[in-house]
């Protein structure tokens, strides 16, 4: 069944289910939106806006339709009415429609159906050893904590959810690895960005700009 949950569309973070982000709420719009959700179930629906309307951040630009539901696990509300929050992530989601401004509502809601997010039957071991050899390469001081019995005890839909997070890939590069229906595809995607960037890096020399962190 569809639900309807406040989005917040930024250019520049994607979340995944399994995965926290930290937030720094500052607008007046997207206080009012924290501060319901924590008066209510915690919801957050994350969402990133089409590179073509990011001058309009300050509207209400036009977004991508898949996103991913978030809960408020921490929160501190700062003197100024700011807040810091973690932001855990649940369930992909793709909008259905959004509705129209309603009192004094000021940030955007949405209908939302969540969508599922299969994990392959079979065991993804080789591709998570091939996740852990390209990232060797890429942080050779941190080869020694690179290693399956390191991340042995995430399950497979975490640990590819954890990376995608986690590697410094263009916005868009991520809403790809967002909308990849099911962990496998997920993480396949994962291994040939990451395979293209080292050969990016590769031919750009160490001053190029296609690097990882």
């Amino acid at each position: 069944m569809p639900i309807e949950i406040p989005i917040f569309p930024l250019d520049n973070v994607v979340l995944f289910p399994e995965v926290q982000v930290p937030l720094y709420i500052f607008e007046p719009r997207y206080r009012q939106m924290t501060a319901a959700a924590l008066a209510g179930d915690g919801r957050i629906g994350m969402v990133v806006v089409q590179p073509q309307y990011r001058e309009d951040m300050g509207g209400d630009p036009q977004v991508f339709e898949v996103g991913c539901e978030g809960t408020i696990g921490h929160s501190e509300a700062n003197d100024d009415g700011t807040y810091q929050i973690i932001l855990q992530g649940v369930s992909r989601f793709r909008i259905l429609d959004e509705l129209p401004p309603a009192g004094e509502r000021l940030y955007r809601m949405a209908r939302v159906e969540l969508l599922d997010d299969p994990v392959a039957a079979e065991s993804l071991e080789a591709i998570r050893d091939r996740v852990l050899h390209l990232m060797r390469s890429i942080a050779p001081d941190r080869a020694e904590q690179l290693t399956p019995s390191t991340f042995a005890k995430l399950d497979d839909a975490t640990f590819v959810n954890a990376f995608c997070q986690s590697l410094d890939f263009e916005t868009l590069e991520k809403q790809q690895l967002i909308e990849a229906n099911g962990v496998r595809a997920r993480a396949e995607q994962l291994v040939a960005l990451m395979e293209f960037r080292i050969a990016e890096h590769s031919v750009a020399g160490p001053s190029g700009t296609g690097t990882l962190h």
